[in-house]
């Protein structure tokens, strides 16, 4: 949580020639107070993905962030489908040829699209509608248990094959009930709701 604060808000920290500050990454729905839309959950995930499983410095992201958007007027480029990262360097698929995002912005070999984007669904008009996260960072699977889609029990992560939220699975499983009456009471089974607490645990 006290990453994606900053990533959202930014903060201080001090160095040996005083304070500095680390200037927010993405751009909160609402500050006062302080809200998160679901696309800032996609961003948050996008990055999480590029910082923890690519290497790509926050000072690369930040240059990718202005030269998408100078250069080639794509703003949120957290959002955009066509993103890509290899050797900690990002790139924006653009009419079959990838683009390097820096200062050059130069044409680059084609690279691998990360195993996080393929977490997104996306419309017909390439904005992202639903999120199938990962349950923990330890567990990169390609399977899908849970997603969050903003059309869905107010944006609550739910368990997929049948719409009931983690959240509540979690909280009847922390009231003391057991993992097999649970599963048995919302026909799913007991693999599905640990899933589920992993999920509730891991957020």
């Amino acid at each position: 949580m006290a990453t994606l604060r900053s990533w959202v808000l930014g903060r201080d920290y001090g160095t040996s020639a005083g304070p500095k500050r680390f200037p927010a990454i993405v751009t909160p729905a609402s500050r006062r107070p302080l809200q998160l839309s679901f696309w800032n959950l996609i961003e948050a995930h996008v990055l999480r993905a590029l910082r923890t499983e690519h290497g790509v410095p926050v000072r690369a992201v930040r240059e990718a962030l202005r030269y998408a958007e100078r250069e080639m007027r794509v703003e949120r480029l957290l959002l955009r489908k066509e993103l890509t990262a290899g050797g900690g360097r990002l790139f924006l698929d653009r009419y079959g040829e990838l683009i390097e995002l820096s200062a050059s912005g130069q044409i680059a070999m084609r690279q691998i699209l990360e195993s996080h984007l393929r977490r997104v669904e996306w419309d017909e008009w390439q904005f992202p509608i639903r999120l199938y996260p990962f349950l923990s960072s330890e567990t990169l699977t390609e399977a899908r248990p849970i997603v969050i889609d903003p059309a869905v029990a107010f944006v609550r992560p739910i368990v997929v094959s049948r719409g009931v939220t983690t959240a509540v699975i979690a909280g009847r499983i922390d009231a003391g009930e057991s993992v097999e009456a649970v599963a048995d009471d919302y026909d799913l089974s007991p693999a599905d709701i640990e899933r589920a607490i992993l999920y509730e645990r891991a957020a």
